[in-house]
């Protein structure tokens, strides 16, 4: 083990030293103040006797396993500060996000490192320890010298993860902001991903990332999330978050989280919606969930019956939001009646001016509002589909359901 790195558990109970060699206290706990710095230790609180005190990371000389030796003594009491991350109180057996390993584990112990800086010692968090050897660290700290325990735990593989890739997990959105704790680790990462993360957490944790995530990050993953969380977490929201969420979701899937509330909270979301997400979103929720118009989205790209290729790639254009999961364009007459279907793929192998009915689907397969949704099942299984157009009642296109649509709701099922 390298002689620059030392344990959190070697920390507290260290000795403090005063400039003339005389203990003062021992090491009750260190804090980051994350405002200031990220990864710098910035506090270390001395049991003193009675009162505890607080030590300015500046005013260390040197640290070592044989103790912390001051270059000055103006030392405080400690106060509480909301502004402080304790290593001991708020990170050590407690659960954090590795967003690298994409889980949530438990501390079980943290590892600085001593570094010399403007002619005194400071600690930088390096890595927090979740393994074997951290947990025989902790059951034998005190009892064994610090370097024997570092000789025996040579033989226990270890299991750590550094500091970079860790997100805290704090049951208060508003003393996340003050600790600056950022979710833009998490926003990185797959919705699918975060959804696995966000289901072991509890609700408090659920509604503090939440509230405090980009709202467009946090409508991919709550759409991965399962129906139920999904409810319970729109629920524990602010109803002004929740609607911001909500509106960044597709219609289908909002209208989806939607029903699953009571009508009461549903309506508070819906009243604090932009007026044209909610319209769409209230159109969806007039038809019974298992049917095709419960099924399908109203994000999709119509043209004219007329338009031509270079038109369709103007429309693609136009839509970039819809580019991942985008593959069929429908063709429509003046009365937006549906007569045709173009792969967008055979976009890219024609000419500019090729018509799109020249490239329509030879045989158009589409479905009414009210089509039960087993029926619609067997459609996308018989024709191997991976967009199915809905049409009212009249032959006028309505929406579209997807091959993620269906296999949504065959794991539902």
């Amino acid at each position: 083990m390298a002689d620059n790195l030392l344990y959190l558990t070697e920390l507290i109970g260290l000795k403090v030293f005063d400039l003339k060699g005389r203990r003062i206290g021992r090491a009750v706990d260190a804090a980051l103040v994350p405002l200031l710095d990220p990864v710098r230790i910035d506090r270390f609180l001395v049991g003193g006797g009675w009162a505890w005190l607080t030590i300015r990371h500046d005013q260390v000389s040197t640290i070592s396993s044989a103790g912390i030796y001051l270059r000055d003594e103006q030392l405080t009491p400690y106060h509480s500060d909301e502004y402080m991350l304790r290593m001991r109180r708020d990170l050590l057996d407690q659960q954090i996000i590795d967003v690298h390993g994409r889980k949530v584990v438990r501390v079980t112990d943290v590892t600085f490192e001593v570094r010399r800086e403007n002619g005194h010692d400071t600690l930088h968090m390096l890595e927090v320890d979740i393994g074997v050897r951290s947990i025989f660290r902790r059951l034998v700290q005190g009892v064994l010298p610090s370097r024997w325990i570092r000789r025996l735990q040579s033989r226990i593989p270890p299991n750590s993860i550094r500091w970079e890739f860790c997100d805290i997990l704090e049951h208060d959105p508003q003393r996340r902001l003050r600790l600056n704790l950022s979710t833009e680790k998490l926003e990185k990462m797959h919705p699918a991903d975060l959804a696995d993360i966000v289901e072991e957490l509890s609700p408090e944790d659920r509604e503090a990332i939440f509230e405090t995530m980009d709202s467009e990050a946090a409508a991919d993953a709550l759409s991965e999330v399962d129906p139920e969380i999904q409810a319970r977490i729109l629920e524990s929201l602010e109803t002004e978050k929740a609607a911001d969420i909500v509106e960044e979701m597709s219609p289908d899937q909002a209208a989806d989280v939607l029903a699953d509330l009571e009508q009461e909270t549903s309506e508070e979301i819906l009243e604090e919606m932009d007026s044209e997400p909610k319209s769409e979103v209230r159109e969806l929720l007039e038809f019974e969930e298992d049917t095709a118009g419960g099924l399908m989205n109203t994000e999709y790209v119509a043209l004219d019956e007329n338009a031509r290729v270079a038109d369709g790639i103007v429309a693609l254009r136009g839509n970039e939001e819809l580019l991942e999961v985008l593959n069929t364009l429908f063709l429509v007459d003046s009365g937006q009646r549906l007569k045709g279907a173009v792969p967008v793929a055979r976009l890219f192998v024609a000419d500019i001016d090729t018509p799109l009915r020249s490239l329509q689907v030879e045989t158009l397969i589409q479905v009414n509002v009210d089509q039960r949704q087993d029926r619609v099942i067997e459609y996308f299984d018989k024709y191997n589909l991976l967009t199915l157009p809905v049409v009212d009642r009249d032959g006028k296109l309505a929406g579209a359901i997807t091959a993620d649509d269906i296999i949504a709701v065959l794991r539902r099922k």
